[in-house]
């Protein structure tokens, strides 16, 4: 079992930055791939950004790259989101998600076993 808590969100004028953060307990956190999802109203969840155990892969939506950046501390069981040239169409709750995994990351959100509870960041135009 491993618990996770985001933090960061907030509102934000389209081009500033914002940095969430998601703190695991539980488990050895090294053991997870980790991914970030956002849930807009009235759409589904998607993949914004995916790392794997150790940080060395890492996998980016094409509507985020270049402006998203996903890092982790293992040290920290700490996984991190930083959004710069945030953009209006970024807003939607966010959500980290957490699965056991020795290799890559993953892309679906039925393939991650642990969820946040959500962190709401909103992009004013």
């Amino acid at each position: 079992q491993v618990q996770l808590v985001e933090s960061g969100g907030g509102l934000v004028q389209a081009g500033g930055s914002l940095r969430l953060s998601c703190a695991a307990s539980g488990r050895t956190f090294s053991d997870y791939a980790m991914g970030w999802f956002r849930q807009a109203s009235g759409k589904e969840r998607e993949l914004v950004t995916a790392i794997s155990w150790s940080g060395a892969r890492t996998y980016y939506n094409d509507s985020v790259k270049g402006r998203f950046t996903i890092s982790r501390s293992n040290a920290k069981n700490t996984v991190y989101l930083q959004m710069n040239s945030l953009k209006p169409e970024d807003t939607a709750v966010y959500y980290c998600a957490a699965r056991i995994s020795s290799g890559s990351y993953y892309f679906k959100a039925n393939e991650y076993d642990y969820w946040g509870q959500g962190t709401q960041v909103t992009v004013s135009s």
